[in-house]
């Protein structure tokens, strides 16, 4: 498509503002994660008069919970049975009915999503746009905006309904409040997504080198456990171990104290994206045309560059995977350092 969305839309065209919007994104944490910051614009740019809720799934729940965001939060069971997640969702229509939603935007854009918004009948609806080569948070963006609502932008500015359980974590597992703190995620799916992790822990000896006071992070799932062993031999002390023991809303307030994070591809690179933390993706084979951050606070490296770039393989046809290993730990400290820099500069 050109690097152009297509977002099928009914605008909004009354001159009175919609009494009840209602948002759809029922996918994994990182997708839900992206919308967030748009909803969010949405929300300050309306009147408290004006309700936002949000229609999800219970794995994805908490962190929407969590915000002063959303008005109502309503879930979805049936884990990723896609059968018993359609037939839990169409059980949600009686109750969705009764709200009266003036607008939906369709954030999810598949068959059950498509039944909700055509029997909600609203006024005034948008439909996420699926394929286009353009960023996920961009495509959440337009999808937002084509409603007719006003301009949509950025806002990472997320506060907390209560409590910080992710702070006590970090204090538990040793950090004292003003180290600065810099999250490592070896977390990409594929092999073709990771970088070596002899790389994380040279660009740690170097960054130690120049700011000796500054302690690293690994958190998340036992997915990265045979990685995180590896780091904890290499960096001992310097390096705090919370993987396996935080859930998705302890992660998301530790990352908002994090000077930074540099990250593969994963679920955790676009949470802490979305705190407005400084983060520094790594793309192997992944299309980062559809899942790089956006802001003056990200920065990413990617294969787009190659011929056999963004090529969504399991296994790298080369059998170097260099798309990942080209980045040496020298330049993406480099990286590192000027998003850090660009990020002084315009707080």
């Amino acid at each position: 498509m050109n690097g152009e969305a297509y977002i099928p839309a009914k605008a909004w065209r009354r001159k009175d503002l919609p009494k009840r919007i209602l948002a759809i994104r029922t996918q994994a944490m990182g997708d839900v994660m992206i919308t967030l910051p748009y909803l969010q614009h949405l929300r300050r740019s309306l009147p408290a008069s004006v309700k936002l809720d949000l229609l999800t799934r219970v794995e994805t729940d908490p962190i929407p919970r969590s915000i002063e965001l959303f008005d109502k939060v309503y879930s979805i069971g049936g884990g990723r049975h896609l059968k018993r997640i359609f037939l839990l969702a169409l059980l949600k229509l009686p109750i969705l009915l009764l709200r009266r939603y003036d607008v939906v935007i369709d954030l999810q854009n598949n068959n059950y999503s498509g039944i909700i918004r055509r029997m909600l009948r609203p006024k005034a609806w948008s439909v996420f746009d699926k394929r286009s080569p353009i960023a996920a948070g961009e495509r959440t963006r337009l999808t937002i905006e084509r409603v007719g609502l006003g301009k949509c932008a950025l806002d990472t500015a997320f506060r907390l309904k209560s409590g910080d359980r992710g702070f006590a974590l970090l204090k538990q597992a040793g950090w004292n409040g003003s180290d600065e703190l810099v999250v490592l995620n070896p977390a990409g799916l594929n092999a073709t997504r990771n970088w070596p992790i002899r790389y994380y822990v040279d660009l740690a000896h170097r960054w130690l080198e120049q700011k000796p006071a500054t302690r690293f992070l690994v958190l998340g799932t036992a997915f990265i456990d045979k990685k995180r062993e590896a780091l904890k031999e290499a960096l001992g002390s310097s390096l705090f171990d919370l993987v396996g023991q935080t859930s998705p809303l302890e992660a998301f307030e530790i990352l908002q104290r994090a000077t930074i994070i540099l990250s593969e591809d994963s679920g955790l690179m676009h949470m802490a994206w979305v705190t407005g933390i400084p983060t520094l993706a790594l793309f192997g084979s992944s299309r980062s045309d559809w899942s790089r951050p956006l802001g003056p606070h990200s920065f990413f490296l990617d294969s787009s560059d190659l011929p056999c770039g963004n090529c969504m393989e399991a296994v790298c046809r080369r059998g170097d995977n260099y798309c990942m290993t080209r980045y040496t730990p020298e330049l993406v400290l480099q990286h590192a350092f000027s998003l850090l820099h660009v990020q002084l500069a315009t707080t």
